[in-house]
């Protein structure tokens, strides 16, 4: 029996989860069809209710599934899963005629869960995961390929996130990844907390 450290986060505390500018997953699934494609991307916008935004080009499968379902789900992987972030982020599920080709979820083994509020289909091992209803905005989709979601149901790997913080301290194969280009990619450092600097005058 495997031991799950799937937790729970407190609606306005799920904008943290993306708040340090992670490379996302992003799925979606509409009538018995799926997709997954790596987003560099996406940021929270609000706390209550919590809110995303992310970038979905017009070329992809998932950006089609997303429109037609209303739904999404954006995950935050780890250094453990950057191969497959690279594989999932540089190849397509969509064929020329715009229907499912290939299932990337069954091409590279990934092992999946059922979310709590969507279809979207959820990957293990990511350091935490966003339920997200699309907010139709037409105008801003077409134009700038940015499509906004408010945050359904969120939850985190408690090993590395919990009260609202991250905390990769020992799990350095858990730390989110960052992509720059190329499948270069850079990793979440250390936390440090700072107080308000001192007046001069």
């Amino acid at each position: 029996m495997s031991v799950s450290y799937r937790r729970p986060v407190e609606p306005d505390k799920a904008y943290r989860l993306l708040n340090h500018g992670p490379t996302v997953l992003v799925s979606a699934a509409h009538e018995g069809k799926r997709n997954i494609m790596a987003a560099a991307w996406s940021m929270p916008l609000d706390f209550k209710p919590g809110k995303v935004a992310v970038v979905l080009d017009k070329s992809t499968w998932t950006r089609i599934l997303v429109e037609a379902s209303g739904h999404f789900a954006l995950q935050v992987p780890t250094v453990a899963q950057a191969q497959m972030v690279e594989a999932v982020g540089s190849s397509s599920g969509k064929t020329l005629n715009e229907q499912e080709g290939l299932d990337k979820f069954a091409a590279y083994g990934l092992t999946l869960f059922l979310g709590q509020a969507t279809e979207a289909p959820l990957i293990e091992g990511c350091a935490a995961w966003l339920e997200c209803r699309l907010y139709p905005e037409p105008h801003i989709q077409e134009t700038y390929d940015l499509f906004l979601g408010e945050i359904l149901f969120a939850q985190a790997d408690e090993r590395v996130f919990s009260n609202g913080r991250w905390h990769f301290e020992g799990h350095d194969e858990m730390r989110t990844i960052h992509h720059v280009a190329g499948g270069h990619f850079i990793t979440a450092g250390a936390a440090i907390d700072a107080t308000a600097m001192p007046r001069v005058r």
